[in-house]
């Protein structure tokens, strides 16, 4: 026990990486899943668009798209982006490989983002999109009005779990060499542990990603429970002939004739 204790709970250690992993480790991990998830975000709206058109040149490279970023390994994929396409790219970003990085993560969270989003708007009844095309509705405006923004609405709580699986997975660009004011909670955490050849500083990177992730995993079954349950219908006789007096048409409200 004494062992275990002095190998993956040593204080000194874990006093000596915090402040590193506090000023550097903690803002760049959420700056690498924040915007890779926006990127992704928009980049997954785009694929399931495309998946779900009807033409098949647009559907086809969607799908092909999907199933090979959601087939690879992520740290795959952050090499090839990272290394291979850094070399072709190194007149843009030079040899920082943190843009890198980013287009990786963001590239990987679009193929299940965008299978998100097209579960949540194959989700939303037919007759929604029929309803708005008879209001005079073309097909685009009556995506982008009335039947994204509740498919959108119901995938919320995967959409967060989604986040939940980037800020860890951004912990493998850590193979792309970043300088010491680029690095991530992992990176930070296992150089202090390379060097002094005990784990706690990895355990101290790991509290803080239970930070990030803990708290998100909550908000994700607070939203599914609300999205469940929905608004809470009144019984109280009260408050329901207050709710018909003004509704124009119900019995005693002033619709009735």
């Amino acid at each position: 026990m004494d062992q275990f204790v002095e190998t993956f709970l040593n204080w000194d250690y874990i006093k000596e990486v915090f402040p590193d992993l506090l000023k550097t480790g903690l803002p760049n991990t959420l700056i690498l899943a924040v915007i890779s998830s926006l990127i992704g975000a928009v980049l997954g709206l785009v694929l399931a668009v495309m998946g779900l058109s009807t033409k098949r040149w647009l559907r086809w490279p969607a799908r092909i798209y999907t199933d090979i970023f959601r087939g690879l390994p992520a740290i795959l994929v952050i090499l090839v982006i990272g290394q291979g396409l850094g070399i072709l790219a190194r007149d843009i970003v030079g040899t920082n490989p943190y843009p890198l990085g980013i287009l990786a993560l963001s590239l990987i969270a679009a193929a299940y983002i965008g299978e998100i989003f097209r579960a949540g708007i194959q989700s939303v009844e037919k007759g929604q999109l029929e309803a708005s095309r008879a209001l005079g509705m073309s097909y685009g405006k009556a995506m982008l009005l009335v039947i994204i923004p509740q498919g959108v609405r119901r995938v919320l709580p995967a959409l967060v779990n989604q986040f939940i699986s980037l800020v860890k997975d951004s912990s493998l660009v850590y193979f792309l060499g970043f300088v010491a004011e680029q690095r991530d909670l992992f990176r930070i955490g296992q150089d202090l542990a390379a060097n002094t050849g005990n784990l706690s500083p990895l355990v101290a990177a790991g509290v803080l990603y239970l930070v990030i992730t803990v708290p998100l995993t909550h908000l994700v079954n607070f939203i599914d429970k609300k999205l469940r349950t929905g608004r809470k219908v009144t019984t109280d006789p009260d408050e329901m002939a207050i709710v018909a007096a003004g509704v124009p048409g119900s019995a005693g409200g002033t619709g009735s004739r």
